[in-house]
């Protein structure tokens, strides 16, 4: 699932598009919004909220999208011919003279008055990457379930929205602690709200969720998607672990010398557990 700062630069490209000028195309292929035709409002402002896009639209209309683990949104110049994916996976269109952006596999594509923009997006926690960013209330929530693994609450957005699993992994790691450590185990967790804010920002305008510094293929991070690879830092193999709850399957890693606290056994790298490519 894209991270909050994949959604930052999502929207920014959307913006420059979009935002200032009047739709002279909408076409939303959903059965519930196939007959709407927002054709001659004009784009107000489009902008992230945690893993949420929101695209707001003159006379008090809000475009509500969620990527989840297959969307994505495409900009093309005008008369381009689009290449995301076959006709059928395209969910939505927005186009003005210069500009058509296509939402592709859109799994949330939804409607709203802009006043109800909170239904969507009101239960999130501290946008990371949010003007109104809260470090002391992303703490305050982060202490909140003092038993709960740490990973756990970095994933849950309504502690902060932004952080995905990518990010889970490399910042237990570079907080020194297993994602299976109770959160009021982890020393100074002021730090490690800080450090989330931090690498989204630095990563908010390029791809690649980079946490190393270093920018080479292959040593963008410092565990995630290295199973049984030498930790960058000790050189000790990197371990991975699925994990399983009531809505989805995760893929951890960490370093078993780098990071201390509970963990399960590590199991064996197989196809199955190796992330695909980079998300672009």
């Amino acid at each position: 699932m894209p991270e909050g700062d994949t959604l930052f630069l999502t929207a920014t490209r959307l913006r420059e598009a979009l935002a200032g000028r009047a739709l002279t195309v909408t076409d939303l292929r959903v059965p519930r919004l196939a007959t709407v035709d927002l054709t001659g409002r004009q784009v107000t402002e489009v902008f992230p909220r945690g893993k949420h896009l929101l695209i707001r639209i003159e006379d008090g209309w809000t475009l509500h999208t969620h990527l989840r683990m297959e969307g994505r949104w495409q900009v093309y110049r005008a008369g381009e011919r689009w290449r995301g994916g076959p006709d059928w996976q395209v969910r939505a269109v927005l186009g003005n003279a210069d500009h058509t952006a296509v939402g592709y596999r859109l799994p949330v594509l939804e409607l709203l008055r802009t006043e109800d923009e909170p239904q969507a997006v009101g239960h999130l926690g501290p946008d990371l990457l949010g003007p109104d960013w809260d470090p002391d209330e992303a703490l305050r929530r982060l202490r909140a379930q003092p038993d709960r693994p740490v990973g756990d609450a970095l994933l849950d957005q309504r502690v902060m929205a932004g952080i995905g699993n990518v990010y889970r992994c490399e910042l237990c790691f570079l907080r020194g602690v297993t994602p299976w450590t109770p959160v009021g185990e982890v020393a100074r967790p002021e730090r490690l709200v800080d450090l989330a804010h931090r690498a989204l920002d630095a990563n908010k305008l390029r791809h690649g969720h980079i946490t190393t510094g270093d920018t080479r293929p292959g040593r963008q991070h410092w565990v995630y998607g290295r199973a049984g690879r030498p930790c960058l830092r000790c050189g000790t193999p990197v371990a991975v672990a699925e994990r399983t709850d009531p809505s989805q399957e995760r893929v951890t890693y960490w370093c078993p010398a780098c990071q201390r606290g509970p963990s399960p056994a590590p199991q064996q790298p197989t196809r199955s557990t190796r992330p695909g490519p980079p998300r672009r």
